[in-house]
Parts: structure tokens; C-alpha cells; sequence
């Protein structure tokens, strides 16, 4: 199947920082039947919460009770100023002694250097930060790659990377006072961690085959790169979409095979043809928390191509401008359509459109409903003629200096200076000339770290950064995941894959609500003592049958994990048993 190509016309960014403001009718409350969508609203509650003062979107004086304590510290203290006004610069220079002597500067590093993309490890850490990158679309070059490695190298044994669930990099081990030259090479290479953190839009996901893929619908580069230089203005950061209530998740859908997992992120642009013209339908409000997970949702919605940004702007300043900011498991944009309706929230979308319309959803969706999932570790032809594509597989993402120099250089040297990030945390060499692929399987880095051809079990195995390095971790994850997972081949045959994910605390980061098999971290008890255990999940689905799992059993300590697990696999994916694979031999 061809891949669509769209012209896009010029998105300008000049006026990013203005903002149409709504009038409040007089107090009325408009009652409509519960099958439209829209729910019992009153009008004084679509006044927007927040205004534009000096600059910057801060929360209205009248909305400020009962605001969480995030909310408090914007108010306090404009985040974005730390970039904007060049804030980094003065802090590095303080020690954090003399900034842990005041709420304002302990803040700072604590919460609004999140802005930066800079989370200090306080609990596990002290001192120590992990910067988080936008690379749109999980695509990287081999001269960011080297760089980042440069950068963790001069930190030892706390400097590593890690490649996220949502195609990214994080660095770790990096120390204040080198953050300013940290960010000035950032931006040499063509990088940023601006607004990669707290109430921000995160990395836009897209296809990880996007451009070379032979079945793909769209090339999904296009849009995930608008996206992000939106949400960004092009590295001088976008403070239109700085104050959030929460984060907030993206996606553009361009294969078959949902490689992007639409329906966990707050918006998705699902590719539709409508009259003759290609666009997106809408998919709106999936997320995860500790208190409640939900799959997106249908807006009704269809755009053509050349809309995206301003589709995405105008549901991003609906939900900046009347998202509640209280309890902070209560502030995802889903519950702001739960209050709203879907059609309510629907029209507060529309009122914010250039031209104040928004086109009902097209019945003629791209996405083949009946389609297997393809798996893209190995090698595999791309649709230009003599090239193909190198899925390499890293355990649960983790990589050290050392491995991104060798990527990089392999990229260089086997490919076109290009990677790829996934988000099972895996990596993809593309455009790799046929009569290369033999001498790159055979590279060291291949044979001994980074398999294209890993065992079933390990293929997709997913971790997050677990207590090792993150303060909110109940449990350590990565190690533990290897573990138990190198335990159950040894003790049971599995000819399908199994995706299992392990994440440290409710957070779920690593998104164990679409495993097939998933792990949340928790304490129990077991013979009196507390220990480290997991809640376990089952039944997660991805692709066009889509399908958060459920708890299957709670509490489980880690140490009795295994039998569980085998279980599982035996019951449930047709595993078999070693001693009765050998017998039956």
C-alpha cells in the first residue's frame, strides 16, 4: 500500500503567545439528554481559569483554593523564567546547600527545573539530575547520539541513558553547575529537554518505520516534527502551553500495526480519508495514574492534514484554560471531558479553532482493523529498493557511553547516521544497504550486547528506571526484570511473543496496563516483614482491539513471583514446561 504524502502549508509561530479570550455569558445552566454527550454545565463554569499577566499564562486569583501544591509553586515562581530569562544560569552557580536554605531555590530544583527537563533524584540521588529529551518521533542522527554520550561518560558510574516509552532518552547523573554548557550543546546538535517534564506536552510519538516502512499509511515525521516545534517554538519554548493541570501525551498513527499505542495518550490523530482528502480522525483523553486508567475516546472529530496544529492547539488551550488544578489525580484531561461531556468539551474545542468549525469524524479510517502486529527486531526490506531496516533489541533500555559511541558509529558506518527509538526501549539502524547487513551482524555490539535476534521472552520486555534512580520507585525493576525473566526460560518454553512490563510504583510509567503480562511495584508483607512485590496484571492488548488489562493477582512478594509467572505462560500462552518439552522428545 502507498503512503500518503502531504503538502503542509506554513504553520506560524509569531503569535504562539496570544490568546483569544472567551466572554462569559450571564449565569445560565443548559440542560440537554444525556445521549448528546454533553452534560449539565453552567456557563460560569467555562470561564477560563486562567489569564495572560506579564507574559505568561498564570491561574486566576478567583481559582486559586484548593489547588495542589504544584500549582503553588508556579504561582510562586514562573517556571519557564528559568529558560526564558536565563534563571539556569544564576542557580548553577549556587551550591545546594545554600539552595536547600530556602523553599523558593529548593523548589526550584525540585520542581520547576522539570520545565528544563531536569528531575533531581533527591531521595535516591542527591545532587544528581536526569535530563529528559524531545526527540520527536524517536528519531536521533549519530552526532546526538555521541554527544549524549559524552555528556553521561564524565559521570561515571551514575552516568547512563536510558530509551523511554515514549521514543525518547533520558541521561542520567548529570550535576547542576554543568547544566547551562549542557543545554548550549544540546541545542549544537539540534537537541532539547525543554518542556519534557511536569504540566507539559510530552515527546510527540509516531511511527518508528515512518518513511521507510512498505505498508505504512503516512510518514508520520512530518507531523511529530510540527508537533514538537509547536510545543516548543522551536527551542525558545512555548509558554501558551507551559500551565497545563497535568501532562499530556501525543501521537500520530502511521502504520497498521499501531506501533504507537493511540490509545493511552490524550491525543491521537488516527489517519482517515474524508471526500477525496486525507486527515485524522480523533482520539482524545487516554492516560494512566495511581487512581485511574482510561482509554482514549472518540472526539467525533476529523481534520485534514494541514489542521493538526491548530486542532492541537485549540484542545490543549481547552483543557489549559478549564482543567480543575486540585487534587492532582483528578487533573488529566479525561476528567475534564467526564465533567464536560464529549460534546461539551467537543464545542469548547471549536470555539478555539481558527475558524470556528470542526468537522465530524470520517467513517473512512486508514487503519486495517484486521492486521498482525509485524515485528520490527531483525532485519527487514524497506520499501526503498536494496535497503533494509535493523531492529536491535536493548535490554530493558538501559545503555552506557561506551554503547551509544558504538551506535552511533554504526550508524555512521552501516546506515545514514540515523536511529530510531521505540517504545518497547528498543533501537532500529534504518537504511542499511543490503550488501552491509552480514558484516553488521557480525559487529561485537551485536553478537554481544544488542541482539537483532533476542530470546522470545526477552524481545519485549519492558522496565522503567525503577528505585535504582527514581525517588517515586517502590520496587527496583530493571535488574529484577532481567532476572526473572533469564529464571522462566530456563523453566518453561514459550513459541509466541509475550509482552511483559514492569513498572516501580502506580505511575506506570512503563505502562504494564498493556502487557499481556504486567508488574506494579508495592510493598508487602511476607513472614512478618516487609518486602518488595508487585501487583500483577493481566490481559493487556495493543492494536485495533485495544485493551487495558486488570489486576490478576495483588501483593505478590517478588521472590514468589516466578511460579506465578510460569503459570501464567502455561495457561494462558501455551507455554511448556522443560521436563515435559524434553519427555515428549
Amino acid at each position: 500500500m502507498a503512503s500518503f504524502s502531504v503538502k503542509f502549508s506554513t504553520i506560524s509561530l509569531q503569535n504562539s503567545n496570544r490568546f483569544s479570550r472567551l466572554h462569559a455569558t450571564p449565569p445560565q445552566t443548559v440542560s440537554v439528554p444525556p445521549s448528546s454527550g454533553v452534560a449539565e454545565i453552567a456557563a460560569e463554569r467555562l470561564e477560563p481559569r486562567v489569564e495572560e499577566k506579564d507574559g505568561y499564562w498564570v491561574l486566576k486569583e478567583k481559582f486559586r483554593q484548593g489547588i495542589n501544591p504544584a500549582e503553588k509553586a508556579k504561582i510562586e515562581k514562573e517556571p519557564m523564567k528559568l529558560f526564558t530569562e536565563n534563571g539556569i544560569e544564576d542557580l548553577a552557580k549556587i551550591s545546594l546547600e545554600e539552595i536547600d536554605k530556602t523553599k523558593l531555590t529548593k523548589d526550584d530544583i525540585d520542581v520547576r527545573l522539570k520545565w528544563l527537563g531536569l528531575f533531581h533524584r533527591r531521595k535516591q540521588h542527591y545532587g544528581r539530575f536526569m535530563m529528559r529529551l524531545k526527540l520527536p518521533n524517536g528519531v536521533t542522527t549519530s552526532a546526538q547520539t555521541r554527544y549524549l554520550g559524552s555528556v553521561i561518560r564524565k559521570y561515571g558510574k551514575d552516568g547512563c541513558a536510558d530509551v523511554t516509552t515514549r521514543q525518547n532518552w533520558q541521561i542520567r547523573g548529570v550535576v547542576l553547575p554543568d547544566v547551562p554548557e549542557i543545554l548550549k550543546g544540546l541545542d549544537e546538535v539540534g537537541l532539547t529537554s525543554l518542556q519534557s517534564g511536569m504540566d507539559n506536552v510530552r515527546n510527540p510519538v509516531g511511527n518508528p518505520l515512518a518513511g521507510i516502512d512498505p505498508h505504512e499509511i503516512v510518514d508520520t515525521r512530518p507531523y511529530t516534527n510540527l508537533l514538537s516545534q509547536y510545543v516548543t517554538a522551536n527551542f525558545r519554548g512555548n509558554v501558551d502551553v507551559t500551565n497545563l493541570p497535568r501532562k499530556w501525551n501525543v501521537c500520530v498513527i502511521g502504520s497498521h500495526d499501531l506501533y504507537e499505542h493511540p490509545h493511552i495518550n490524550d491525543l491521537a490523530y488516527m489517519p482517515a480519508t474524508k471526500d477525496g482528502r486525507f486527515g485524522f480522525n480523533l482520539l482524545v483523553g487516554g492516560f494512566f495514574s495511581p487512581k485511574r486508567c482510561a482509554e482514549a475516546i472518540p472526539l467525533d472529530a476529523w481534520v485534514p492534514a494541514d489542521d493538526v496544529i491548530p486542532v492541537c492547539k485549540a484542545i490543549l488551550e481547552a483543557y489549559r484554560d478549564l482543567g480543575t488544578r486540585g487534587n492532582r489525580q483528578k487533573t488529566r484531561m479525561m476528567w475534564l471531558i467526564d465533567e464536560l461531556g464529549v460534546e461539551g468539551f467537543r464545542a469548547e474545542v471549536v470555539k478555539r479553532m481558527p475558524q470556528k468549525k470542526l468537522e465530524r469524524e470520517s467513517s473512512e479510517d486508514l487503519v486495517q482493523k484486521q492486521w498482525e502486529r509485524r515485528e520490527y527486531l531483525g532485519v527487514h526490506p524497506q520499501k526503498q529498493e536494496g535497503y533494509s531496516f535493523v531492529g536491535l533489541h536493548i535490554p530493558v533500555g538501559r545503555v552506557q557511553a561506551d554503547d551509544m559511541d558504538e551506535l552511533a558509529r554504526l550508524a555512521d558506518e552501516y546506515g545514514s547516521g540515523e536511529l530510531r527509538l521505540t517504545v518497547e526501549q528498543n533501537i532500529i539502524i534504518p537504511n542499511v544497504e543490503n550488501s552491509k547487513i552480514d558484516a553488521l551482524l557480525n559487529e561485537p555490539l551485536l553478537k554481544n550486547r544488542f541482539s537483532p535476534e533476542p530470546p522470545i521472552l526477552m524481545r519485549n520486555l519492558v522496565a522503567c528506571t525503577g528505585n535504582q534512580f527514581c525517588g517515586q520507585a517502590i520496587i527496583e525493576t530493571k535488574a529484577r526484570s532481567m532476572k526473572i525473566t533469564e529464571e522462566i526460560q530456563r523453566l518453561v518454553s514459550v513459541t509466541q511473543p509475550v509482552r511483559m512490563h514492569w513498572t516501580g510504583c502506580p505511575n506506570s510509567c512503563a505502562q504494564v496496563q498493556v502487557a499481556d503480562i504486567g508488574f506494579m511495584g508495592c510493598l508487602t508483607r511476607k513472614e512478618g516483614k516487609t518486602v518488595e512485590g508487585a501487583d500483577v496484571f493481566l490481559g493487556g492488548r495493543i492494536g485495533s482491539d485495544s485493551h487495558l488489562g486488570d489486576v490478576y493477582k495483588k501483593s505478590v512478594p517478588c521472590e514468589d513471583l516466578v511460579p506465578i509467572i510460569v503459570d501464567l505462560l502455561v495457561n494462558n500462552f501455551g507455554a511448556v514446561p522443560r521436563e515435559r518439552e524434553e519427555t515428549e522428545e
